[in-house]
This record gives C-alpha cells, structure tokens and sequence, in this order.
C-alpha cells in the first residue's frame, strides 16, 4: 500500500491544501482556477488549442500565486497543446484513454508533474508504468464522464494496493467529512468538480446552477445519451436533463455564439448559452446534494480543506 500522505501532494505540486479543481470542460476557467489555486488548491483549467492553453496560463499567471495545471481528454487532444502545456504548466494532467508513455514524455519535458486520471486499478497501474508521477481515481459517484464503474473506495483500495506513487480521490466528494474519511483510507488530496460548478467565478449558466442547488445524489443518473460529440461514453448527470432531453424534438438545442448546439451534445450550458437549457448535459456528481447555493471558490475549499492549513 502507498504511504504517501497529504503533505507528499501539496510537496509534489506546490500548493498548500490538498485539494485540486476537476477541470471541468466546457464550463472551467481561468478565473476560477485562479481562485482555487489562491485559497492554497490546485487550479485546472481545461486544455484545448494550443492558443488557448498559453492564454489561460497566462491569465491564472497574471491572478496571483499558485500552481497551474492544464488537464486534457484524451479523444480531444491536440498534441501541439501538450507541447504549450509542458513548457507553461506545473502540472499536465489526462483522462479517458490509455496511459501513453510517449505523451507522458512529452508533457513532462519541461519540468511539469504529469499525472493521469483512471477508474481501476488497472488503469492506475499503467498509469505508473509509463511514468505518471501522480495518478488519481475516479469513483462512479463522478459527475461528468466516467472512467470505470466502480465505488471511489473500492477503486481507491484497490489502487492503493498496486501503486506507489501520491493518489487522488475523486467522484462524489462533497463535505469535509467525506475528504478526512478518504485522507484516512490513503488519498493524498481530493478532486473536486461539482462544488465548484457553484462558485462565483463558475461560467456554467445560472439555470444549471439553479438546477444543482437543492438536488440529491437520487437526482442524478449515469447515461451515454449526451454523446452527439463523444459517444459510448458513460457519464452522470441530473435525471430532469435526460427527461428534458428525451422530451425535446429538434436537432438544435441552443447556441453559444455563432456555434449551434446540436441536440444531445456534450457541451454544457455556459453563461452565454442560449436555448433550452434544460434539455442539456448538466453534468452533476452525486456529491451535488452538498451544493447549496452560489459561493466564492476560495470558500469551497475553505470548507473542504481548510482545517489542514499549515
């Protein structure tokens, strides 16, 4: 079993809380992840094109102190990105793919911590294999897309196990109680992603926002319907979505600007979206039942971590 601990993640990246913003495609920026990473966590922003990546490492530069980490799907990824992200960032992150060994290279080059998102154990250990120096697990509790179809502490004790290397638990991850009880299990920090869909400095739009707050684990549900732009992916979402999308019968749900979104796309609702927003992919953990209205980023983690401030 791993004895690496909370103080080993915080070391490794260079924050101060052991905590790291889920990236959140779509609906995660700069901003935000500059929030995340001046409250002593570590700030993920989402890496597209090349452009974009040197751009929203630049913008969380310009926000203050703290760690930058750039986070890519593997079915979207542009290598030229992983090049930018490698030169710029302190962390390189990737999910939903099989460890790869010449990409870890390349996105380690430049000095960066690269690590892996999985959903076994498996995955964990292939992840290591390559040459991943932080690896985290995602239960199936996971808002977004799901890797693997397991309970976060099954995947995490069987990761635990096989690995050597500093583990993050994510999926489902809503209260200070359940991050101490994960510390306990052998986590070395957490990831969060559906909290923070709630700050202030979130981009998601304020009908999703208003969709979260209130709702139960019992409200969401796993399904590949949204999957016009990535199919045969399971992910989680609220239950109202899939029975406003199964009830809606365009091809066209809204738009983000001059961009049609297509019925059923995996996009989700920003604050310049327009449409039926409730008919898209409001992605939601089951650690949504902890979202209680619209608060600062710094709060959150506040909440979540604070009482391991040095």
């Amino acid at each position: 079993m791993s004895d690496a601990t909370p103080s080993s993640f915080v070391e490794l990246v260079g924050c101060r809380l052991p905590l790291q913003l889920a990236a959140m495609g779509g609906i995660g920026t700069p901003e935000l992840a500059a929030s995340v990473s001046r409250a002593g966590g570590l700030g993920t922003v989402p890496g597209r094109r090349p452009d974009d990546v040197e751009r929203s490492v630049e913008e969380m530069r310009a926000s203050g102190e703290g760690p930058v980490a750039i986070s890519f799907l593997m079915p979207f990824l542009r290598r030229e990105s992983v090049e930018v992200a490698a030169r710029l960032a302190d962390v390189v992150e990737f999910f939903y793919g099989e460890p790869d060994r010449e990409l870890i290279e390349v996105a380690g080059r430049g000095g960066a911590v690269v690590g892996w998102q999985v959903g076994t154990a498996r995955e964990a250990t292939a992840a290591r294999d390559a040459g991943c120096r932080l690896i985290a697990v995602q239960g199936v509790e996971a808002g977004g897309h799901l890797r693997g179809s397991q309970p976060l502490d099954v995947v995490l004790e069987q990761t635990l196990r096989v690995v050597d290397v500093p583990v993050l638990a994510a999926g489902g991850i809503g209260t200070s109680e359940r991050v101490e009880e994960l510390f306990d299990m052998g986590a070395v920090g957490v990831r969060i992603g559906t909290r923070f869909i709630a700050a202030a400095e979130c981009q998601a739009h304020p009908a999703y926002v208003g969709a979260l707050i209130g709702a139960t684990a019992r409200d969401t549900v796993v399904t590949e319907a949204f999957g016009a732009d990535w199919p045969d992916a399971p992910h989680r979402v609220l239950r109202s979505a899939l029975r406003a999308l199964e009830r809606f019968e365009g091809e066209v749900v809204g738009s983000i600007g001059p961009w049609q979104m297509p019925r059923a796309s995996s996009v989700p609702p920003t604050r310049e979206t327009e449409g039926v927003i409730e008919a898209m992919a409001l992605y939601a953990g089951e650690s949504v039942e902890a979202v209680h209205g619209v608060v600062p980023a710094a709060q959150i983690v506040e909440e979540l971590v604070g009482s391991r401030s040095a």
